[in-house]
């Protein structure tokens, strides 16, 4: 017998749906958590937004500005879903080295290497659309789940699960609702979760280059100060990858003048290290806006959040999507660790969950965060202090692999 293949429900088929997990979103968090669920037993149903139609592909579409520094935490998950061996790994980029600069004239550094970490590398670049493809793949033919598109109207729960109903008129009744649908979570927002919400007053601006010098595996980061956070990170072959956590007024600059320009500004950090940077395709700037959100709770009566619905965090450190995969592999671990008297949505069970995550994520939070503050101020005695900070810190072996156990993935340390 084949195995099935899954297709979104058409609206004039649909029927009112019943499975233990319902998971609302359509990004990598979201079908991510509808695998897991689905290879330990349980019957999921994944709500999507109705497909936008698309324009036929044009050829080699080149390589995707978003990608994504995964961890080992991502790794072992992905990999025991079979998505990691699904992946295109001539796309994929092994981090070998990490090297950190301050600014000024007297800048600090410090350097993480996969030797000193005691590990085969430190994390993967993965593009957004290489690790969609895989998941997408899976999907397909993925045994208990079933995929709807439509548009969510109304979150109703009571002792017993919860039912998501839609603008067609039908519903998906589940013990569990799984909100995966982002910052700006419509699951959370039928909870009435409270959220903190600042804006760093930044944007990520984003571009892929080919330089001169092989960069051999090692990514690099610039503390600018007054012109924020740059990153470049390897890409197969003789390419990086750009992520410039530039201020607001920067960003705009950096996008209206193009690729060419930005590899005329990124030669003052670069050049030394990676030669002449040439942009891989000089027409694509692209850019996103910073911010930090701090929901006030991962859970609410028969809800879980998942991902950017939980947390959002400043990208310094590239931990956004391993922090997502990391509540993943929380949320199914626990429920599948569950009292066989106690029901997969019980509220006793999403405690544990939320509080097993939450010093990893509030450490996250404070970490990045508090970088963003430290390296954004452009005042000569504080950027005096942050850089014999830096070459303090490369100089203190054992803190150095707290810092990389916690990179890693390995949240014990």
């Amino acid at each position: 017998m084949n195995a099935p293949i899954n297709h979104p429900h058409s609206p004039t088929m649909r029927r009112d749906l019943h499975s233990d997990i319902c998971i609302v979103g359509d990004g990598a968090i979201a079908k991510t958590t509808a695998l897991a669920f689905a290879q330990a037993g349980q019957s999921v149903t994944m709500l999507t937004p109705p497909a936008a139609p698309k324009a036929p592909a044009a050829g080699d579409p080149g390589w995707d500005v978003r990608v994504f520094a995964l961890n080992h935490t991502a790794h072992k998950l992905l990999s025991s879903l079979k998505v990691w061996g699904a992946l295109d790994a001539a796309r994929v980029a092994p981090v070998d080295a990490m090297l950190v600069n301050g600014d000024g004239e007297h800048a600090g550094a410090l350097g993480f290497d996969a030797y000193g970490a005691h590990t085969g590398t430190l994390a993967w670049i993965v593009e957004d659309r290489n690790l969609n493809q895989a998941l997408d793949a899976a999907l397909r033919f993925a045994q208990n789940v079933t995929m709807v598109a439509g548009h969510a109207t109304a979150l109703l729960r009571d002792d017993d699960g919860a039912t998501v109903q839609l603008a067609d008129g039908s519903a998906i009744r589940a013990a569990l609702v799984v909100g995966a649908d982002g910052a700006q979570s419509w699951v959370r927002g039928q909870c009435d979760i409270g959220l903190d919400y600042r804006s760093y007053g930044q944007r990520g601006v984003v571009s892929n280059f080919h330089c001169e010098k092989p960069h051999l595996g090692a990514a690099h980061q610039w503390f600018t100060g007054a012109d924020g956070i740059v990153a470049l990170l390897p890409l197969p072959g003789n390419m990086v990858s750009l992520v410039w956590s530039a201020p607001d007024a920067l960003a705009d600059t950096l996008c209206r003048e193009g690729a060419d320009a930005l590899a005329a500004r990124l030669a003052v950090y670069a050049r030394d290290k990676l030669g002449t940077l040439t942009p891989l395709r000089p027409e694509l700037v692209r850019d996103f806006p910073l911010r930090l959100m701090r929901p006030h709770a991962m859970v609410a009566p028969r809800v879980a959040l998942v991902g950017d619905a939980a947390h959002v965090v400043h990208p310094l450190a590239g931990h956004g999507m391993n922090l997502g995969f990391a509540d993943v592999a929380q949320l199914v671990a626990t429920i599948n660790a569950r009292e066989p008297q106690r029901a997969i949505g019980d509220e006793r069970v999403l405690a544990r969950y939320a509080r097993a995550r939450k010093e990893n994520v509030l450490l996250m939070q404070f970490t990045t965060d508090g970088l963003a503050r430290l390296f954004g101020t452009d005042v000569e005695p504080l950027r005096v202090v942050r850089n014999l900070g830096l070459n303090l810190l490369d100089k203190l072996p054992v803190l150095k692999r707290r810092l990389i156990s916690h990179a890693l993935g390995n949240q014990q340390g």
